[in-house]
């Protein structure tokens, strides 16, 4: 709704339902017709990026061409002006037909960027354009009495924004709250029990003792809110992670099993991108030698697009987490996971089989050499004696008959940041016996290498 406090719109800044303009130019229909392909929203003409006032001369001839404007895109899009001030806002509601376009093309919303979308994009929108976003419905039968003010108040903090008016004032420029009611967006964040209005609200936060999901040390299911749940779920792996030390000249370095910021990444991924109309519930699994984050939300978008670039199933959600610092730019956060887990010497897998998993292999090579071995033993030929077979994990590799290049295969696929030393150690060969066939692995398109030697990882080609 439109809205004369026009500091409390400067605070929150330009975002998912905000963006700022100096002038009136060429670039405001695709603005327009951005607003109107997603959520809505509101351009303030006057005002610099940066949250400055600048003003606008405004006059009936200005006023005029921005209703051209509107009124020319394909179909016309309706919009509400407004002048505060010496500040011009155009309101845009979220269209009814989409999908929507101006000379220059079709556009989409996308936190604080209007980006250009492609020809799937938009056929994808024109299909799903009668699919309701779950996190922007009325939570019909909140009651505010179960609204949470120190959940309120801490969201503020972390969002740098001053609780200088009132509650319900903050509540609607947040977008959370509107003249039908409280949202469950709202309900999701800001509730003290979410679970009594939104089923999928709860995680599940698991320890394992093995790889096959048998022996449970810990077990949570919490349900705190969206950013109560991020935090505890983080928590919950870093205090269960190992973390080894080396002490050189006075100075500590710490060298973690997984890097803090792939896994809480990963878990801000699957909660915000969360498909809320499941029912289900997150799941956060710490196995022997791996960490599994299971998110049952569909991609948007085709597979082989994953990763170039992000579209949020939740946009009223997304919007409120971006202006805390558990987001950073939009579309970049599987980037992240990947350029940490490459950093910390972790193989990290991306699966979409039946929802979308992240999985994160452990970089302790002491922990993992057994499993490897003994997957190197269970190769070894039937002709070959119980004696030979009982010594293989010293000297597998060697005078078995068996296929050098096929161990390295084995090894690889089960301690995906092993070195080319430590290949050799287990195989009793030499380190330039183990680079000539590492490179005719290459030459033979069957392996590459990701990153740099000592904290990289070798990939199988055409592994799922």
């Amino acid at each position: 709704m439109p809205t004369k406090n026009l500091n409390s719109i400067l605070q929150l800044g330009e975002g998912q339902f905000i963006e700022f303009k100096e002038n009136l130019d060429k670039s405001l229909a695709k603005e327009i017709v951005a607003f109107a392909n997603a959520s809505g929203g509101a351009v303030y003409i006057g005002v610099t990026d940066s949250g400055n006032l600048k003003g606008l001369s405004i006059s009936n001839k200005i006023k005029s061409q921005i209703q051209d404007i509107a009124y020319n895109c394909d179909p016309a899009i309706n919009i509400k002006l407004e002048e505060i001030n010496n500040i011009l806002a155009i309101y845009v509601t979220e269209g009814v037909n989409k999908p929507y376009s101006c000379s220059s093309g079709f556009y989409m919303r996308m936190g604080a960027n209007s980006q250009k979308m492609t020809r799937n994009e938009i056929l994808s929108l024109a299909i799903k354009t009668g699919k309701v976003r779950y996190d922007e419905q009325i939570c019909d039968n909140f009651e505010w009495k179960d609204f949470d003010d120190e959940k309120f108040e801490y969201y503020l903090k972390i969002a740098g924004i001053s609780k200088n008016m009132p509650r319900e004032d903050i509540l609607k420029n947040l977008r959370v709250l509107t003249n039908d009611g409280f949202t469950i967006a709202g309900a999701l964040y800001f509730a003290k029990e979410p679970f009594k209005y939104i089923i999928s609200s709860k995680i599940r936060c698991v320890h394992f003792n093995d790889d096959e999901r048998i022996d449970i040390l810990d077990k949570k299911v919490v349900d705190r809110g969206i950013i109560g749940n991020i935090e505890f779920a983080v928590n919950f792996l870093k205090d269960i992670i190992p973390v080894r030390y080396e002490i050189k000249d006075l100075n500590r370095k710490e060298f973690p099993e997984y890097p803090i910021e792939a896994y809480r990444e990963a878990i801000v991924n699957a909660i915000i991108h969360f498909d809320y109309f499941l029912g289900d519930t997150i799941a956060i699994e710490k196995l022997k030698n791996s960490i599994i984050i299971n998110n049952k939300g569909e991609l948007l978008f085709p597979k082989d697009e994953f990763g170039k670039k992000s579209e949020a199933r939740n946009r009223l959600l997304v919007d409120l987490l971006a202006r805390t610092n558990f987001m950073e730019k939009a579309g970049t956060g599987i980037k992240r996971v990947s350029d940490a887990c490459i950093s910390n010497g972790n193989r990290v897998d991306f699966d979409f089989s039946d929802s979308f998993w992240i999985t994160m292999h452990s970089n302790n090579l002491d922990a993992n050499l057994d499993k490897v071995v003994d997957k190197v033993v269970e190769k070894v030929p039937e002709n070959v004696g119980d004696d030979v077979t009982k010594d293989v994990g010293k000297d597998v590799g060697k005078g078995v008959g068996k296929d050098v290049g096929k161990d390295i295969l084995l090894i690889i696929e089960n301690q995906a940041n092993i070195t080319i030393p430590q290949i050799a150690q287990i195989l009793k060969l030499t380190e330039r016996t183990i680079e000539r066939h590492i490179s005719k692995l290459k030459k033979e398109n069957k392996i590459y290498r990701v990153g740099g030697r000592k904290s990289g990882f070798w990939e199988i080609i055409g592994r799922k």
